[in-house]
């Protein structure tokens, strides 16, 4: 007589992959995190960025050039295992010479920007980061739209180190990013 088998239970990235269009899904440290798409200054300001860094990092207009800067990439630590969604990430063209047919981003990025919001501030900060720097990410910057701060940090030794906080209209000239300046309030406005 033969055993019935046990359905498999399906992964967490087949969980992930099976959520509904209006949530982002990522796995961090072997747990599934949800949340609703971002609102209205979220989006304001992870576009904001994407304009400022764009034109001169991701194409070269203004400034050096060199890099891709993309939105909300699928960014794999650890292949399907560990997932994160960042709001911006940006990779050095000489290290990720090609941007992948897929959506799996498998090159740790050189940059990353997540923009805070209430709910998901707490894990931008105490998951997200912490994964972050043990993935050797270089350079992180954290935005609130609401509270209209930038804060950047830059990793050494394992150590994320707070290079500076600016608010409202600050001028703009941080690592990696620092070949060009430009006003923090173009973010909120």
């Amino acid at each position: 007589m033969k055993s019935a088998q046990q359905p498999s239970t399906p992964s967490l990235y087949d969980a992930l992959l099976a959520l509904p269009e209006n949530l982002v899904g990522e796995i961090l440290n072997g747990e599934l995190y949800t949340q609703p798409r971002p609102a209205g200054p979220h989006g304001l300001a992870e576009s904001g960025l994407n304009i400022e860094l764009g034109g001169p990092f991701h194409k070269g207009r203004g400034g050096p050039g060199g890099w891709w800067i993309l939105v909300e990439p699928e960014v794999h630590f650890v292949r399907d295992t560990e997932v994160a969604v960042p709001d911006l990430a940006g990779w050095r063209r000489e290290r990720m010479p090609e941007i992948p047919r897929d959506h799996r981003f498998e090159v740790v990025p050189d940059w990353v920007c997540e923009i805070l919001s209430p709910g998901i501030e707490k894990k931008d900060r105490a998951i997200k980061l912490p994964l972050y720097a043990r993935y050797g990410v270089a350079h992180a910057w954290l935005v609130d739209p609401l509270e209209r701060t930038l804060e950047a940090f830059e990793l050494r030794e394992g150590y994320w180190v707070l290079l500076g906080t600016l608010k409202d209209e600050d001028p703009v000239c941080l690592p990696p990013f620092d070949a060009v300046t430009f006003s923090l309030a173009e973010l909120w406005t």
